[in-house]
């Protein structure tokens, strides 16, 4: 049996598809791919709207810490509000 050198294994395969430097929406509905600015602290989804603090492991390397709570609150009662047609406002 000849041994075939020209293909990949799926781990060699995979390695090609990394992206470094970019972090995915935790949004389970959006899943987009974000960018940050390097050095940056929190970044915005461009799709969905949720805003997500950064860490940075490296220089290039950032990773999401969590979600920004007032941003994510004020996105999730408004579209809440415009799903069942009632407004989001408190003080009425």
């Amino acid at each position: 049996m000849t041994v075939d050198t020209d293909t990949s294994s799926a781990s060699e395969s995979l390695r090609q598809t990394r992206t470094y430097g970019k972090v995915r929406c935790h949004n389970p509905s959006c899943m987009g791919r974000l960018e940050p600015a390097p050095g940056s602290e929190q970044i915005a989804c461009p799709t969905c709207g949720m805003t997500y603090r950064l860490f940075w492991v490296t220089p290039e390397l950032p990773r999401i810490r969590g979600p920004v709570w007032d941003v994510n609150r004020k996105l999730a009662e408004t579209t809440l509000a415009r799903k069942t047609g009632t407004s989001a406002d408190k003080s009425k």
